[in-house]
């Protein structure tokens, strides 16, 4: 159990590829705190925080179910707050919350492009300014964040949207940046870049498209679990596509 009384946080866990690397840090022995703000059952998708914490429960995992807005300040600062009165410390922040709406960029309402940017930037910024105070008193921890490999592609996915598409640009710019800066205290910032990967939400906003051949959000579990037990002093500023991640298994 290569995470062994580590402490982890994953946004956006109540489904999809954040329930799966939830899952998947527990079962290497990671003590999770699932955030997401879905914390019941809703009529039109699957998934809550709750039902991806009795899952590892259920497998003999611990788990904190929180009820989190990752664009808001005071709620991001009480899902930490939590965390440390729980558990006394956070090794591991994984940034996945996110939203879309897909539409052609003139036909998109501009609330909906900004709440795109206020969920998938903000809130990934939001997180990682409150973990790392305590990050950087441990001298030690991993942030990964969970980007696109859209953002490595020259032509343009119409059901990402351009959008969804800016804002994963936006976080592998972030994730480089910062691993620069906090390499002084061990901190680790790394990307993960899903190609096309079957999801309860991809599935909801895209319910005509075949998604037969995408990937499972268990790979991505596994993934996110292999760089989070790397060393968080050597392996920093990496943005990892599925064929970068294979190579290190």
């Amino acid at each position: 159990m290569t995470l062994h009384d580590r402490v982890a946080i994953v946004t956006g866990a109540s489904r999809g590829i954040g329930k799966a690397i939830a899952i998947a840090l527990a079962g290497e022995g990671a003590r999770v705190v699932v955030a997401a703000r879905t914390f019941r059952e809703l009529p039109v998708i699957a998934g809550s925080i709750e039902t991806t914490a009795e899952e590892i429960r259920s497998r003999g995992g611990r788990a904190l179910s929180l009820k989190t807005d990752v664009t808001k300040e005071i709620s991001v600062a009480g899902m930490v707050e939590k965390t440390l009165e729980e558990w006394g410390r956070v090794d591991i922040l994984v940034n996945n919350a996110a939203t879309n709406f897909p539409a052609r960029f003139h036909e998109m309402p501009q609330k909906h492009w900004d709440r795109i940017l206020e969920v998938n930037l903000r809130g990934t910024v939001l997180c990682t300014r409150a973990v790392l105070p305590a990050m950087i008193d441990q001298r030690r921890g991993h942030i990964i964040n969970i980007s696109s490999v859209v953002t490595q592609k020259l032509h343009h996915q119409p059901f990402t949207g351009i959008a969804y598409d800016v804002t994963k640009a936006a976080i592998n710019r972030f994730t480089l940046g910062l691993a620069e800066e906090l390499k002084q205290y061990a901190i680790a910032v790394n990307a993960l870049m899903p190609d096309n990967t079957e999801s309860e939400g991809w599935a909801f906003l895209n319910p005509g498209i075949d998604r037969s051949g995408w990937d499972s959000p268990a790979d991505w579990g596994r993934y996110a679990a292999l760089v989070a037990a790397r060393d968080p002093a050597l392996f920093t500023g990496r943005l990892l596509s599925k064929q970068d991640l294979e190579a290190l298994r």
